[in-house]
């Protein structure tokens, strides 16, 4: 349940985190890369609150896709080949 500060909504990271399907840890990681900036208010307590935007931003960062580019060598290839040609003759 967010917290209402002068009409504004606020979600502590607990509640961040189940919004978002993420772990606490992920996002103390997105926080300390700068993945999340502007995160400036926090309560009596000194806990961070979070912002609707803030909010939109990380589910937006969760449902972005990364490209790997796997390198192999020859002999890697080669294995691949046999491995895929086997297959097809059982089949």
């Amino acid at each position: 349940m967010p917290i209402i500060l002068n009409g504004q909504n606020y979600y502590r990271t607990t509640e961040v985190c189940r919004i978002v399907g993420i772990s606490r840890n992920t996002l103390f990681r997105w926080l300390r890369e700068g993945s999340i900036t502007d995160v400036e208010y926090r309560d009596c307590r000194g806990w961070r609150l979070f912002t609707q935007d803030q909010v939109d931003t990380m589910k937006k960062k969760t449902l972005q896709i990364s490209t790997i580019r796997l390198h192999h060598t020859n002999e890697q290839s080669t294995d691949l080949n046999q491995s895929e040609k086997a297959s097809n003759a059982k089949n």
